[in-house]
């Protein structure tokens, strides 16, 4: 990779791109007080978007440069989505600046420490008042929910997403070529956690609502921020608590699960979210609903990950697909009808079941 021509230690593999770059930070950094040479990596994520962050002049507070090139990424959900949190209340970048024709994005900065940061997976007691304060975001967020304003969460994405798991976790990461048997095995499950699911009450869905894409800020008793919501869809509202609560990169024992997946259940009925079915009376009805929906984000996640790092190269992902079997094995363990997918995965992973379940971390 070579270094661009800006004073700072971000390099690009594209020399083209550098000067792009350069030329656009030059036209907008006097608007703005900024520092070109304080720029620096902040973060990159799954996708071809990565971040950066510079420094404003004396008195002028720190940025964030999106730098997402447009044949790759599209911006134009990312900048819909920041908007609708805004009018939400919910404390998510702003969009200063936008080249939409280069992919070169200025936004306002929420720091670098993020929720995970502070969690200690040996320490559920501490991490409680982190999730409650996840929750003071979650359901302002769904309660300014409305039809057709995002991408529904429909039949069509939800085995989209579900196909995933075969594809790139089975034949690609496992090598293993599904039977007649397994592959009716499968299908017959997705079909039974499409249904489930479809039924849900409909709101905003983040779809990747974890402490990762939490942020502290650094003023006390300020709202979380929050970030990589540009694929943010109309969708099951039991989605972001089963996001949030069944982590990608971190484990918690099923007391703490339980514990603020109640508080948001009681929070969200008095806000009048849980009037379907018997779900204002009956957490446990709407507990199993957490928990299909849930199940269909690991499914998914275990494929995401084996994808990412089979055909990108991000071997880090991969390492924790093992998290995900076993939320998959777990509830498999509790529903009568999912027993054919629990014998299929353990197939697959070389594992025997046991007697009994719990949610233990990995």
């Amino acid at each position: 990779m070579s270094l661009a021509s800006s004073p700072s230690s971000v390099s690009w593999a594209d020399p083209a791109r550098a000067s792009l770059f350069d030329a656009w930070l030059a036209s907008v950094a006097p608007r703005h007080g900024l520092q070109p040479d304080t720029l620096q990596i902040a973060s990159a994520d799954a996708s071809f978007r990565r971040y950066l962050r510079i420094q404003g002049a004396a008195g002028q507070p720190s940025r964030i440069i999106m730098d997402a090139p447009p044949e790759k990424e599209n911006c134009h959900p990312f900048v819909h989505v920041a908007r609708l949190m805004e009018e939400a209340g919910l404390h998510a970048p702003r969009v200063l600046e936008w080249d939409e024709t280069n992919g070169f994005m200025l936004l306002t900065d929420l720091g670098d420490a993020t929720m995970m940061s502070a969690l200690d997976p040996e320490q559920p007691e501490a991490a409680q008042p982190h999730y409650l304060r996840a929750l003071d975001v979650l359901l302002p967020w769904q309660l300014a929910s409305r039809p057709e304003v995002l991408p529904p969460y429909d039949e069509a994405l939800l085995r989209r997403e579900l196909q995933l798991f075969p594809e790139w976790y089975v034949a690609q990461h496992r090598q293993h070529q599904l039977t007649p048997e397994q592959h009716q095995v499968l299908q017959s499950t997705f079909d039974l956690i499409v249904q489930r699911n479809l039924a849900a009450p409909q709101v905003y869905v983040h779809r990747d609502f974890m402490p990762r894409n939490l942020m502290l800020g650094d003023a006390p008793g300020k709202p979380l921020g929050v970030l990589d919501f540009q694929d943010a869809v109309y969708g099951p509202i039991t989605y972001d608590i089963a996001s949030l609560m069944r982590d990608a990169f971190i484990s918690w024992d099923e007391d703490l699960v339980l514990d603020v997946t109640i508080r948001y259940w009681e929070r969200a009925r008095k806000a009048g979210l849980m009037d379907f079915e018997d779900w204002h009376a009956d957490f446990g009805a709407f507990y199993r609903a957490v928990e299909w929906m849930a199940l269909q984000r690991h499914l998914k996640v275990a494929g995401i990950f084996a994808r990412l790092t089979l055909r990108d190269g991000k071997e880090k992902y991969l390492a924790d697909a093992p998290r995900f079997i076993h939320y998959i094995r777990s509830t498999a363990r509790r529903y009568r009808e999912l027993a054919p997918l629990l014998k299929l995965v353990d197939d697959i992973e070389g594992t025997q079941d046991v007697t009994g379940y719990a949610f233990g971390r990995v």
